[in-house]
């Protein structure tokens, strides 16, 4: 069995206004799962963006604009939004708080195509042997 103590994992700034933690991925030796949560200042988010597989989002705190292909909804703490594989998507804090954000993608790794972006960004990925 194995255990992960999330209090010894590192966060790390994706972009201004957005710290992310890894909490299960392929580095974590997971085979099909990718979690991890965000801590957004008010008025950050994520840019549009879509992966290779399904995403469910839940704001663990806060209030988010969520947008998903060519809906938008506000979305609040308990919410969770599930994102269809291949859907354009993506978020901001529109609260005056952090918000808290978990998401778990059906993957091992995070990949995502952001718009405007020609190569696809990979994180926690497996270290090759």
């Amino acid at each position: 069995m194995q255990i992960i103590d999330h209090n010894l994992q590192p966060t790390e700034e994706w972009r201004p206004g957005v710290l992310t933690r890894m909490r299960v991925s392929a580095v974590t030796e997971a085979a099909t799962l990718c979690i991890f949560e965000q801590w957004v200042a008010p008025g950050s988010g994520t840019r549009t963006h879509t992966h290779p597989v399904e995403e469910v989002l839940t704001v663990l705190e806060g209030q988010a604009e969520l947008w998903l292909d060519d809906e938008r909804e506000t979305v609040s703490t308990g919410q969770s939004v599930i994102v269809p594989a291949g859907s354009w998507h993506g978020f901001r804090n529109t609260g005056s708080a952090t918000l808290h954000m978990q998401a778990i993608l059906a993957a091992p790794t995070f990949e995502a195509s952001f718009e405007g972006q020609p190569e696809v960004t990979r994180h926690w990925a497996a270290a090759k042997a």
